[in-house]
């Protein structure tokens, strides 16, 4: 294929996906993908305040004060107000901090951490937008970041959720914005030229990772402006020659993805982290939790604990525990989950404190519990699962995991949905008021009839 087709086609892809972005109507969006994307905007704005407390965000907002002054946007969970980019980079930081926002398995990235981190603070800066406008923004922004992941077909060796992230995040401020075709082409240009984030940070357990997502929400925001601005863009944006897909990933297929635009709604196939783990873990954990129920034993009784993974799980999540072991790398860590699964039948933010990452027993725990590969063929799959566990009885139970807790064929019930909202609202840097949460639940629920975006976010301010 000439150099010539290959840019032609590239804006084709870059067409479709700008067409859909801007003709879409909240009208358009089906009644599930409106429901779907409410979870999902709600969830992610509780984990958004908790991750406020989480390690790194004060030196975090300290750094990101000294950039510039401004009052554009809100930083959720603090009496904080920066600039736009600015408050985008830190409140997506924040949503991905402690690895508890939601993900799209099947692009294996987390699609609504840019779009609503940037989103917000693009709203905010324009005084606010409707909470259809808000809706259908986010929905889209979902279809474009998933879509880019789902294009995939080889492994990870760039941060999908920064490199691809970055994409929707633009197209969520373009469509807020009230952009042209045009114009979101020419920021999505603008995105490319900062698309970034490896891998290396997650291999190593770092907090880098959550940074890398907050350059994308930030670098979003800074295309749509230079865009707006009439600085032109590359067209050849998506497959071109050097386009994203060609630099990205080793091996591609955008066609399914554009073919299903306006048919299927990504947002549907988003799934709920109940856990503050890495997405991989979690099919461990509701095993171990759901054997540990139905079999009624404890810790004291466990001798072996063996999960079986597709390779990308085995690569995610099954690093060995490590004494003096970051946070970071501690929620990227099957060992170190499941013991808390099994010490304490449920885990949560607490568990990655400090003072609870090096408790020996529970270090004892982890060393009789291991991960090993199942030899699935597809680099991205992250099911079937299947957990063993055998007592020192000599008994084996063990559980096939098809669906993981809070997949679509596995979703998280509404309760443990609004639960995990509330422990989060709970957990930030600053007290907020309870009765703040039960309204912004209350304004979520019937987003559609919001007036203005400004009154979800005010209440993550704390009162004075």
């Amino acid at each position: 294929m000439s150099y010539s087709s290959l840019w032609s086609h590239a804006v084709n892809a870059a067409e479709q996906l700008a067409r859909h972005v801007i003709e879409t109507r909240f009208e358009d969006l089906p009644s599930d993908a409106v429901e779907k994307t409410k979870i999902f905007i709600l969830d992610s704005f509780g984990v958004g305040v908790s991750g406020s407390a989480a390690v790194h965000a004060a030196s975090l907002l300290r750094a990101v004060q000294d950039w510039g002054s401004g009052d554009d946007a809100t930083v959720l969970g603090l009496d904080t107000r920066l600039p736009a980019a600015s408050a985008a980079f830190l409140n997506c930081v924040q949503i991905h901090n402690q690895e508890f926002d939601c993900v799209h398995e099947g692009a294996v990235l987390h699609p609504m951490t840019t779009a609503l981190a940037a989103g917000l603070a693009a709203a905010e800066q324009m005084g606010g937008v409707t909470g259809r406008d808000l809706l259908t923004a986010m929905a889209l922004a979902i279809d474009v970041t998933a879509g880019l992941g789902i294009a995939s077909r080889s492994k990870m060796k760039f941060f999908r959720p920064a490199s691809a992230g970055i994409f929707g995040a633009t197209a969520a401020v373009a469509k807020l914005r009230g952009f042209t075709q045009a114009q979101l082409i020419d920021a999505w240009g603008l995105a490319l030229a900062q698309a970034a984030g490896t891998m290396q940070p997650h291999d190593e357990g770092l907090a880098t990772l959550a940074v890398q997502i907050g350059f994308a929400a930030r670098g979003a925001i800074v295309a749509c402006d230079f865009a707006a601005a009439g600085i032109p863009g590359p067209r050849g944006v998506i497959d071109g020659e050097f386009g994203y897909l060609n630099l990205y990933e080793t091996a591609h297929d955008i066609e399914p993805v554009l073919a299903d635009l306006g048919r299927v709604w990504r947002i549907t196939q988003v799934s709920h982290k109940p856990y503050p783990t890495g997405r991989a873990a979690h099919a461990g954990i509701s095993g171990l939790l759901a054997l540990m129920s139905a079999h009624r034993f404890g810790e004291d009784e466990v001798e072996r604990v063996t999960l079986l993974v597709p390779p990308l799980i085995h690569r995610l999540v099954g690093r060995p525990i490590e004494r003096d072991m970051p946070v970071s790398y501690a929620r990227l860590c099957f060992q170190y989950s499941g013991a808390v699964a099994l010490q304490r039948g449920f885990v949560d933010i607490p568990d990655f404190y400090e003072s609870a990452l090096r408790d020996p027993a529970r270090h004892a725990l982890a060393a009789r519990i291991r991960v090993e590969i199942d030899g699935n063929p597809n680099p991205n799959a992250m099911s079937p699962q299947r957990i063993e566990v055998r007592l020192k009885n000599g008994a084996t139970r063990a559980l096939d995991i098809p669906a993981t807790l809070g997949a679509p064929d596995n979703p998280l019930p509404r309760d443990a949905h609004l639960a995990k909202f509330r422990r989060c609202w709970s957990y930030g840097a600053r007290p907020l008021d309870g009765q703040a949460g039960e309204r912004a639940i209350a304004l979520v629920d019937r987003l559609e009839e919001l007036d203005n975006s400004n009154d979800l976010t005010a209440l993550a301010v704390p009162e004075p």
